[in-house]
């Protein structure tokens, strides 16, 4: 795991999309912690479903650790669904909208996320 700060420069940036990595920095399935209008957002690049951001606090503990945990998917309705696997009690929070696999009312919360320019860029919470 890596804390990331935003980087200074975001020449290039639209209002609402914050730069927070080169892409060269993610290795796949292993998570990153930015820090994006000061809330810490676990960032990955998945081998199987892309780039994903969601919440780093655990919302089962609070503990700020899900840049810490493990990826896999599952299925759900017959469809793939990838996962974080929280490294404190293993709740899984799906990377599509921050929400538990284990327990649908609890969130940990997504962002929006792209690439551009070879940057990783953070945008609006979307759950």
């Amino acid at each position: 795991m890596t804390a990331l700060e935003t980087p200074p420069s975001t020449t290039g940036t639209e209002a609402g999309w914050t730069r927070v990595c080169a892409t060269a920095d993610l290795e796949p399935d292993r998570g990153v912690r930015a820090l994006v209008d000061g809330e810490a957002v676990a960032v990955f690049v998945t081998s199987f479903s892309g780039l994903h951001a969601v919440g780093d606090v655990d919302p089962f503990t609070g503990a700020s650790v899900l840049s810490r945990g493990l990826v896999g998917a599952t299925i759900v309705d017959g469809h793939p669904v990838p996962y974080v696997a929280s490294p404190l009690r293993k709740q899984r929070i799906d990377l599509r909208d921050g929400r538990s696999l284990d327990d649908p009312t609890t969130t940990a919360g997504a962002w929006a996320a792209r690439v551009r320019d070879g940057w990783v860029e953070i945008g609006p919470r979307v759950s």
